[in-house]
């Protein structure tokens, strides 16, 4: 009996519809794709190129294919990196493929997905003439807009012309992109116990090779952290009096002696302090109805409807996950602040939260940053919010908040801005994925 003939090979053209639609598929699944422009963009551009590869017959054997397919991929590898925050849409301005915060940077990102033998370097020409005018960009953007860095990465390697051109020419630094997330085992852990491993890349992602450029000259201001010595410490509080409860749970996950930074504003605070927050749902939904109306007058749908929240979602999970293991700060506003609301409102037990709460923080001077305070200060844009997050972005430490008006203010104006092809909002301004309600 004659054997069934073998099925034939698939095509170039075969293997790219496949990989396009599994990068499709892999998009439209993201959990992030509601609150990521930049996904939403590279979606459409993948979405386009299925429907160029679908309508495209056989190519010629001996003519490569010619597809995006590749950058497309490398892109989406790049803007799901852990280290990769608040991506703007893609392509914003001449020669960048989207802005972002990397490591808590600003930067905007140049990508290439070329085969490295396809091009080599030449001065002021092909990819010395792309970094040269994007960094004469970044220089000459506004303080409120200006990258910290440029991000090159080259998705299919690089040669070593390119890198000794890249470094000759302007200062770019080899960096590894894997480093900070990938241990050497499951068992890889830090000197606290913290496990290091926390990302799985895939082959693809390994052959990446990235460079940084400091976006520096004479006229443009580097944010550093302050020095140590501006820093008052806070004697850590023991917590005796509250253990067993979330509150000691949630000032268990904070250390002082680490390099990773929390910022909290006043409504983090109150939160994390409140008798809603720490078990008093239950006696509050108990209580007649006209005894809590009487007590919270016309705060009283605002208070049933933070009660209910509360017993959907209770906010020490979410306060948890955003504080665990990093150094919580706050400014002398934000402290100064607390403490009079908190002396004029707060119940006994509220007010020892907020006393052991205090010790555990590292109280900074008010020092917002250039960037934040280049800001249009509005009435939605407040001086004194610009002065909280601005002393988180001063230290490259994102902030915890419930101010979601500010927060839709900044990215309003920063969507502006971006659309007038500059850049987006740092992701260390706010953190406001899951806010306090």
């Amino acid at each position: 009996m004659a054997e069934p003939p073998a099925a034939a090979c698939p095509t170039e053209l075969e293997l790219a519809r496949a990989r396009c639609r599994a990068l499709h598929d892999r998009l439209a699944a993201s959990p992030s794709l509601p609150r990521h422009p930049a996904l939403r963009s590279l979606l459409r551009l993948v979405a386009a190129e299925l429907r160029f590869l679908a309508s495209s017959n056989h190519p010629d054997p001996a003519r490569p294919l010619s597809s995006n397919l590749p950058h497309l991929g490398a892109l989406h590898l790049l803007l799901t990196h852990p280290a990769v925050r608040s991506p703007s849409r893609l392509s914003p301005l001449p020669g960048v493929d989207f802005a972002c915060a990397f490591r808590s940077r600003p930067a905007w990102v140049l990508l290439s997905a070329r085969n490295p033998s396809g091009f080599q370097w030449v001065p002021r020409k092909g990819i010395s003439s792309r970094v040269a005018a994007v960094l004469d960009a970044a220089r000459s953007a506004p303080p409120a807009t200006r990258p910290e860095k440029l991000l090159l990465a080259f998705a299919r390697g690089v040669g070593a012309d390119i890198v000794l051109g890249l470094a000759e020419e302007f200062g770019a630094v080899d960096i590894d992109l894997l480093a900070e997330f990938i241990g050497d085992s499951e068992d890889d852990k830090e000197e606290d116990g913290w496990v290091t491993v926390s990302f799985h890349p895939n082959e693809e992602m390994r052959r990446f090779r990235a460079f940084e450029i400091e976006v520096v000259d004479g006229d443009a201001e580097v944010l550093l952290p302050p020095p140590r010595r501006d820093v008052e410490e806070v004697e850590e509080g023991s917590g005796d009096q509250l253990e067993g409860c979330w509150f000691a749970d949630f000032m268990g996950k904070m250390r002082m002696n680490s390099i990773e930074m929390v910022n909290l504003d006043t409504t983090a605070l109150i939160a994390i302090v409140s008798g809603i927050s720490n078990g008093g749902v239950g006696k509050l939904m108990g209580a007649p109805v006209a005894e809590t109306r009487a007590r919270f007058k016309c705060n009283y749908k605002f208070v049933m409807d933070q009660a209910q929240s509360e017993l959907q979602s209770p906010i020490f999970v979410e306060l948890g996950k955003a504080v665990d293991g990093k150094k919580c700060i706050i400014c002398e506003a934000v402290k100064s602040e607390f403490n009079e609301i908190v002396s004029m409102c707060g119940g006994p037990e509220e007010k020892t939260r907020a006393s052991q709460l205090l010790k555990q923080l590292i109280i900074v001077p008010d020092s917002p940053s250039v960037r934040m305070m280049d800001l249009p200060t509005t009435r939605k844009l407040a001086m004194k919010n610009k002065v909280v997050f601005g002393t988180g972005d001063h230290w490259r430490a994102p902030t915890l908040t419930a101010n979601m008006g500010f927060v839709r203010a900044v990215s309003v104006w920063y969507a502006f801005v971006d659309h007038r092809a500059q850049t987006s909002c740092p992701d260390r301004l706010v953190k406001a994925d899951n806010p306090i309600v």
